[in-house]
């Protein structure tokens, strides 16, 4: 495992070798290897000789230049993207952050504790230099401010030592090229639901005398950037739909709904394929035994966190088309969930039959999947669909992997006009979150509606049982 020192520096010649010493001293736990990534800012004062110095001595250190001066944040978007390590640390190139406290924030992380970690200068470490008064005020009042937006009880949410997943932090798109990255990063941190913990640091600020950067107007900005990233969701990267699938997550009335459809056949043995952020999960519980599954990282990192402290709960990687993931599961369940998963993969005959084995004599296959191919567009292609089903082409499906079928009926037939309204006339990539405020709200009168409108639902919901043994 590989822990990555990201340094954006500007204009620090004099310090920018030392630090860098100071890094590579730093005590890690025994197999940790480590990295520095130095991105030269469009530094003036020579800085750039002193990088190329660096890096002809030690291997360990590599570097990117930016042509213009665009501030830290972009400089630490730009390092995230060179990064190999596991885990992300930044690291200023001034001095005022001691890496021998590494050590302090790595451990919640491989402890399995934590997915950040912020290192505080106003916890109680060994020593802090004693500085500007309006500045340490500033720095209370905007923490303050952060966790009013964010629900969250920081210490110190400016702080440079921000230490992460490096997974999590390569997922999250970095907008403020400047200092409004702290405020920016806090925000998204909370938003993805991120296990965030704390840990002491030893401070050794420096004046604007000695070359401290940061002013009132970065802070001016921060109250702004925070609101912003309150009030807007922009938290992926977008790859494989984590947007929508992060917006979904809160339409709490809807999940509900889906749940209390397949409520009556689900057991006490369950596996829930393709998990995602376990909106569905929390529905479904409590039972004796629950699996979430699912083969993104992001997503299995997440579940990890949400349900760690329920002894009830396993989470576990499987690929629903690859019979190895499903060893040591064979006879075991009495319920597979698998909703909105079936339509991403090719070989869904294949899935199928993985179910089938994994199922004991008699138990239930529950499966969702989009109905109606002619609704297809760009709604089904952001979020991966392979296809959508009809009624007889999933239930040939199931009778081909052993299964008997009980049950097919159609599920949500509000949403199909505006599923085709968005996905095929609009062409949106993407839902709008007071679009699905609004229509999360009113879940409860479209459950009565659902039934007298006059076409089938955009989903098709399949009761599928593994017959018993004679």
């Amino acid at each position: 495992m590989k822990l990555s020192v990201l340094i954006p520096v500007f204009n620090e010649r004099y310090t920018l070798e030392r630090v860098v010493e100071d890094v590579l001293q730093a005590a890690l736990p025994d197999g940790l290897e480590r990295e520095i990534v130095i991105v030269d800012d469009a530094s003036t004062d020579g800085t750039a000789e002193v990088v190329q110095r660096i890096c002809a001595r030690h291997p360990a250190v590599a570097s990117l230049r930016l042509e213009t001066n665009q501030g830290k944040g972009a400089a630490l978007r730009a390092a995230i993207q060179q990064a190999a390590g596991d885990f992300i640390v930044f690291q200023d190139a001034d001095l005022e952050y001691s890496p021998a406290d590494y050590g302090r924030l790595l451990a919640p992380i491989l402890a399995g504790h934590a997915d950040v970690v912020y290192g505080s200068r106003f916890l109680s470490g060994e020593y802090r230099r004693v500085l500007y008064f309006w500045h340490s005020l500033g720095n209370r009042a905007l923490t303050t401010w952060s966790n009013m937006l964010t629900n969250l009880n920081l210490s110190d949410m400016e702080t440079c030592y921000k230490m992460a997943r490096a997974d999590l932090l390569k997922s999250i798109p970095i907008r403020c090229n400047r200092f409004g990255v702290e405020p920016e990063l806090t925000a998204k941190f909370a938003k993805r639901g991120c296990r965030i913990y704390e840990a002491p640091i030893t401070y050794r600020g420096r004046t604007y005398g000695e070359g401290k950067k940061i002013t009132w107007r970065d802070g001016a900005k921060a109250i702004f950037i925070a609101l912003y990233f309150r009030l807007v969701d922009d938290l992926y990267d977008e790859r494989y739909g984590h947007a929508i699938l992060h917006s979904l997550s809160a339409t709490h009335r809807f999940n509900r709904w889906m749940a209390d459809a397949i409520r009556p056949w689900v057991g006490e043995r369950v596996l829930e394929i393709g998990a995602g952020l376990g909106n569905l999960t929390r529905q479904l519980l409590p039972r004796d035994e629950y699996t979430v599954s699912d083969i993104d990282p992001l997503h299995l990192h997440y579940l990890t966190s949400r349900f760690a402290v329920n002894g009830r709960v396993a989470v576990r990687r499987v690929d629903a088309a690859c019979a190895a993931d499903f060893q040591g599961l064979e006879n075991s369940l009495d319920t597979i969930v698998c909703l909105n998963v079936l339509e991403h993969i090719v070989a869904d005959g294949a899935a199928l039959a993985n179910f089938f084995a994994a199922l004991a004599p008699g138990g239930c296959a529950l499966i969702l999947v989009p109905q109606h191919p002619r609704l297809a567009g760009s709604l089904d292609e952001v979020l991966g669909h392979v296809r959508r089903y009809t009624r007889k082409e999933l239930t040939d499906k199931l009778v081909a992997a052993g299964f008997r079928v009980e049950r097919v009926f159609s599920f949500n037939r509000i949403s199909v006009p505006g599923w085709w309204f968005n996905g095929r006339v609009l062409q949106r990539r993407h839902f709008g979150k007071l679009q699905l405020k609004i229509f999360d709200s009113l879940v409860g009168l479209w459950r009565h509606l659902d039934r007298w409108l006059p076409w089938s639902g955009i989903s098709l919901i399949a009761v599928a049982r593994k017959p018993p043994q004679p």
